[in-house]
């Protein structure tokens, strides 16, 4: 039986968001690999396998498929704080899940997060996004401490946008060391989110 109208063009718009998605992983790898100004055209469609024509069907330049990076890596970071199933009234939950994400997100996106701080001096398009990158998850960690604290519920150590930009710098730093030890992962999350709870003036809980 023939394919639909319909569905052609959906298996079409299927294959191309594969392909798309290919080349953008293929050209994340390259992009922290050897940095943006040594990457070409040429590099990343080698490392997708296919042709410089079917790059362009997708991304107008380097420049174009490099924003497209980053946007994906600051929307890795804006997800470590959108946790669908997670009660986000149990700080100790909230915590836990909140600190495995953004760890995660971190070493996944570790040498291109030095690409793209490094581009966005340079770059008036990448600007913004390394700026999103940075600003948001510390100003939702903000507010967030600001609510509990009105709550009653946390008693900080420090003005709450000062443990934002705190724990956001230990979470990047300690990056380094699981990406060099990724068995450390599991028990690096329990330090941060012990420290992270320290922080906020929560104190330990036995059911947690």
């Amino acid at each position: 039986m023939a394919k639909t109208p319909w569905a052609a063009r959906t298996a079409r718009e299927g294959r191309d968001s594969e392909t798309r998605s290919l080349l953008l992983d293929c050209a994340a790898r390259v992009f922290g690999r050897i940095g943006y100004a040594r990457t070409t055209i040429a590099d990343i469609t080698r490392e997708a396998e296919v042709s410089r024509a079917a790059f362009y069907i997708y991304f107008a330049s380097k420049a174009d498929v490099f924003a497209a990076v980053a946007v994906r890596v600051r929307d890795a970071f804006l997800a470590a704080h959108e946790l669908p199933g997670v009660n986000a009234d149990d700080p100790y939950e909230l915590a836990r899940e909140s600190s495995a994400a953004f760890l995660r997100a971190c070493t996944d996106n570790l040498e291109l997060m030095t690409v793209i701080e490094h581009q966005a001096l340079a770059d008036p398009a990448v600007h913004p996004i390394w700026r999103e990158i940075r600003e948001r998850p510390m100003h939702r960690t903000s507010r967030y401490i600001e609510r509990l604290t009105v709550q009653g519920r946390a008693r900080p150590a420090a003005p709450p946008h000062v443990i934002a930009e705190a724990t956001y710098g230990i979470f990047t730093q300690f990056a380094h060391y699981v990406a060099a030890n990724p068995s450390e992962y599991d028990e690096t999350v329990k330090h941060l989110t012990a420290m992270y709870l320290r922080l906020l003036g929560i104190p330990e809980s036995s059911g947690h």
